[in-house]
């Protein structure tokens, strides 16, 4: 018997709260937010693009990226994914981004099976516009906003 799909997904960037994408996070139901760490993996910015890359971190697995986890009702986590999976161009020729799944840490400490889309175009990450995020907390990158219609 294998387990059920998380119905969580953790977000750390234009998803979040207060960001400039957290209505699409909210076009497949309610859920709640909680604070969260991605252990294992580090946060990048890309500019011009203007929103964040998270990556697995390699031999610094001390690493983390902070954000929310996003629990979704188990019938509305389905209705949800195809909003995010569009957003994240899961489907695009190459995918932008992947959905993987990962295990959290809540800000209480405890841990959970998640969905997080991590960055998929390594050739991006070897060109200049690049930058590691201290901390891996995006809400500290000053120039995070952007106005173009193509947001991610």
């Amino acid at each position: 018997m294998s387990a059920a799909p998380p119905t969580t997904v953790f977000v750390y960037g234009t998803l979040m709260p207060g960001e400039r994408n957290a209505h699409v996070a909210a076009q497949g139901g309610a859920f709640r937010a909680q604070p969260a760490r991605l252990p294992g993996h580090r946060l990048l910015h890309l500019w011009p693009e203007a929103y964040p890359a998270v990556v697995p971190a390699g031999a610094d697995a001390a690493q983390a990226v902070r954000g929310y986890a996003l629990t979704y009702a188990p019938a509305d986590c389905p209705v949800a994914l195809p909003f995010l999976d569009e957003l994240e161009g899961v489907d695009e020729i190459p995918p932008l981004y992947t959905r993987q799944q990962v295990t959290l840490t809540l800000e209480g400490g405890e841990t959970l099976a998640a969905w997080v889309y991590l960055y998929a175009l390594e050739g991006r990450l070897t060109r200049p516009g690049v930058s590691a995020v201290a901390g891996g907390d995006w809400t500290t990158v000053a120039d995070r906003r952007r106005t173009s219609q193509s947001d991610r």
